[in-house]
This record gives structure tokens, sequence and C-alpha cells, in this order.
């Protein structure tokens, strides 16, 4: 058993049924299985709990587990374990990594900061432990607009690190934060021209866009809004057809969930493909599930001080969002 790589490079025992296996492990183990809705269909359904990023950190705040597996990139890893430090909070492929995290290093966000005396720090959870650990107050996709209207009028906001994300706050709410200029790779590649071309082709579908997304892709949306906000939606709504630009692991979820419409993927740009998906979310298979629950590893650590910092604008962020 190897765990250099970033995840358990072990031999899968030949036969075996994959998905009653984790089953009865997670069971033998005492662990649950927490999924992001950008994760493989077979593993959203193999899951305890599957949530966007704030259902997922209320839940692992409450859990009652030995070990949790979280099936999502390393800052979801991160954000459970300071949640949870006493448990073993496990991710199946530590190289799940997150572009947006990754546009916004700890040491250029602190000299951005430094830089913005007397502003209170607000940053989106797509951030590494060291970049919670800076900031007043963590929010979600789903709760930024809401909890950013807690603070005055004339605060002096830094928000960071998805400029396309404090954009929308910005125009929605007519602050004017400072916004750190990091994007996600996936919602960055949207294309506003191939959703108006898949508009023609399904006229009455509603447009569903996640904030994250650019401007211009936001100006032909129905409804903006996080995941699990999106997939509400498409179960509420009496309209059947839908092009959806998120992530494509979420219409896993809007098809169970609603079987009688239609979801239609937005295609990134310059490609052939008809989806847009996260390359690191991707990097969980049912394998590395399996051998991440045999073997326990790879384990998600965090820096005992830094934990303890990036612990209260997490807590900060749950005591608003009740």
């Amino acid at each position: 058993m190897n765990v250099e790589k970033g995840y358990v490079e072990a031999a899968i025992p030949e036969g075996i049924d994959l998905k009653a296996e984790i089953k009865r492990l997670k069971e033998e183990k005492g662990a649950v299985i927490m999924a992001h809705y950008y994760q493989q269909g077979e593993i959203q359904d193999l899951a305890d709990y599957v949530g966007d990023s704030l259902a997922l950190a209320q839940i692992a705040a409450g859990i009652d587990a030995k070990i949790i597996v979280l099936c999502g990139v390393h800052f979801m890893g991160e954000t459970a374990k300071i949640l949870c430090p006493d448990k073993k909070v496990i991710v199946p492929d530590l190289n799940a990594g997150c572009s947006l995290a990754d546009s916004c290093p700890a040491d250029e966000f602190e000299a951005f900061v430094k830089a913005h005396p007397d502003h209170t720090v607000i940053s989106y959870v797509n951030t590494s432990a060291a970049v919670k650990a800076l900031t007043d107050i963590v929010v979600t996709s789903g709760n930024a607009r809401k909890i950013v209207e807690t603070f005055p009028k004339d605060e002096k906001i830094i928000f960071g690190p998805d400029r396309n994300l404090g954009n929308y706050i910005n125009s929605e709410t007519g602050r004017e934060m400072v916004l750190w200029d990091g994007a996600c790779h996936v919602h960055e590649q949207f294309s506003l021209e191939k959703i108006l071309e898949l508009k023609k082709q399904w006229p009455g579908a509603e447009v569903l866009v996640h904030p994250e997304c650019p401007r211009p892709v936001r100006m032909v949306a129905d409804v903006i809004g996080s995941t699990a906000v999106l997939l509400k939606h498409a179960q509420e709504s009496p309209v059947k057809e839908f092009i959806v630009a998120t992530e494509s692991g979420i219409l896993h979820q809007m098809r169970l969930s609603c079987p009688d419409k239609t979801f239609i993927p937005a295609p990134p740009k310059d490609s052939t493909c008809a989806c847009n998906d996260c390359s690191f979310m991707k990097l969980n298979t049912l394998e590395k599930l399996y051998n991440a629950l045999r073997y326990e590893e790879p384990e998600v650590h965090v820096d005992p001080e830094i934990m303890e910092r990036a612990r209260r604008p997490i807590v900060a962020m749950l005591e608003k969002s009740v």
C-alpha cells in the first residue's frame, strides 16, 4: 500500500463487487461518505450525504461518525477537518484540488489584505485553510449575498477569490467590494454563443446559471444560484426543459429527482464536448473510494494554528446560515 501519489495505490482484489464492498467497509468502520454534487453519479449514489459546500459543512459540523470520507476536493476535506478536529477525515485523492482556491495563494492574499486596511475580509469557501485563517467570515455561493447584506452599506469589504461571484453580489446589492482576481476554470469556460444556440434548439427551456459564471452568461439566465438553489428550482418549476450552466455532476441529481424533465448541459468554449466537467472533482473514483475506506488513507491534516484561526470564520458563516 502506497499513498505517495496522493491516493492509495494498492491492487483491487479481483472479481469483487466494489459497491457492495464500499458499503460493507463503511458499516464496519463506522464511517460516513459525503459527496459533492459534482462527483460522479455512482459515487453520489453510494454517499450517505450529497450536497453543495454549505450543506456538507453543516453536516460535518454535527455529524456523529469516527471517519468522514469526503468525496470532493481538498479544501472541502480541510473544512470538514477544521469542523471535526477529533475525527479522521479522508479524501480519496488528495490531488483533487480547486483552480479557484489555487488562484488565491495565502501569501499573496495576505499582502492584498494588508494593502487594504480597515476592510472586513469575506472569503469564498473555495479557498485553502490558510486563506480562511486570514478571513473574518466565509461564504458559499448559496449564502454569499445574504451574508454580505448583514453588513452595513458603507462597510469596506474585501471579497475573494472569485471575481465573478463578487461582481454578481456587487451588482445585486449596490456594493463596491474590493475583489480578488480569481476564477473557477469550469465556470469561466461556458460559452455564451453555445448557450444561445442551445436556446434556439430548446426555446422553452429555462437557463440555470451558477454565479461563478462570467457576467455575459449570467445575463441570459432565468435563474442564478448555487447548485442547491438550481436543483431546488428544477424540482419546483413547471418548466420541463433546462439548460444548465454549472459543472455537469449536478445533472445526476436533477435527473434522479425529476425523471420527467430534460436537462441539457451547457458546453464549454472551444470544445466538442457536450458538457463541462471539473477534472479535479472527477479524480475521485470507486476504486480510490474503496481503497480509502480499506486503508483509511489518505488522511487530511491541517496545521493546528491555522485550524484554530480558520475555524472562527467558518463557524461565523454557519451561525449566519441557520
